[in-house]
């Protein structure tokens, strides 16, 4: 059996934002096809950890590897998804469901190029493989929680990347509707191949869905199987020792 590729490989990264330290000596790497659930208290450095692997922003010190080349040179930046957080204004952008998804092929195409036939039917199975086709002509402030955000995914895939990036992807998505949209992230890691990035707040959520976790509070706390780190212990390192810990299934 082959042993998956390197995908993301983050060596020893640190961030401050005006002398604050955000992220100190940050070391991990993620293999090709893990699904990978980052947690951490508020101020942790999660969102800021996506934005330095993103490009978004750039470390004080150390650097990102994508596929093995860094991060500045890496010329397929539409290999890699991104759904960032939501805000109340990205739901009422008045544009429809297919216009949300087909400007996320503008990463691979470039901005200046027409789309093909070939881009289109790209567009069209990625809406099929999200299940919005059938809302394309919605706007997209009309939808449900969860429905948006799987129109934010199939713009993010609509560029055909290997790795998605997701930051809280389940805000404003109802308990109903939660435990289909994990089935369909599981979904898209599993048949699909796609390496999985997700920040979210909901602990019970990442310990059941991901591979791997990573336990986050400006420095690494933990890197491993959800088995290994889900504990008492790891938890009050991460959110302070008033914390009361309740893991369902476990």
């Amino acid at each position: 059996m082959s042993v998956p590729k390197t995908c993301i490989d983050v060596r020893e990264v640190s961030f401050s934002y005006n002398g604050n330290p955000i992220l100190q000596d940050i070391t991990f790497d993620v293999k090709e096809g893990e699904y990978l659930g980052i947690i951490g208290p508020n101020g942790g450095g999660k969102t800021t950890l996506f934005k330095v692997i993103l490009g978004l922003l750039k470390p004080q010190t150390g650097e990102i590897l994508i596929y093995g080349e860094p991060l500045a040179t890496f010329g397929k930046k539409h290999l890699i998804g991104y759904v960032p957080q939501r805000s109340l204004s990205d739901y009422y952008f008045p544009a429809t469901v297919e216009e949300v998804v087909r400007s996320g092929r503008t990463a691979r195409l470039g901005l200046l190029k027409r789309m093909s036939k070939e881009d289109s039917a790209a567009i069209e199975r990625v809406m099929e493989v999200t299940d919005v086709a059938r809302l394309r002509g919605r706007l997209i402030g009309q939808l449900s929680g969860g429905e948006r955000q799987r129109v934010f995914i199939a713009r993010a895939l609509a560029s055909e990347p290997k790795i998605l990036i997701l930051d809280e992807p389940d805000v404003g998505v109802d308990v109903t509707a939660q435990e289909k949209f994990y089935s369909f992230l599981d979904d898209l890691n599993r048949n699909l191949g796609i390496t999985i990035l997700l920040i979210s707040h909901d602990i019970d959520v990442v310990a059941h869905q991901a591979k791997t976790i990573l336990c986050l509070n400006r420095r690494l706390v933990c890197h491993g199987p959800p088995r290994d780190f889900i504990t008492e212990d790891y938890m009050q390192k991460l959110y302070g020792k008033q914390v009361r810990f309740i893991l369902h299934g476990h």
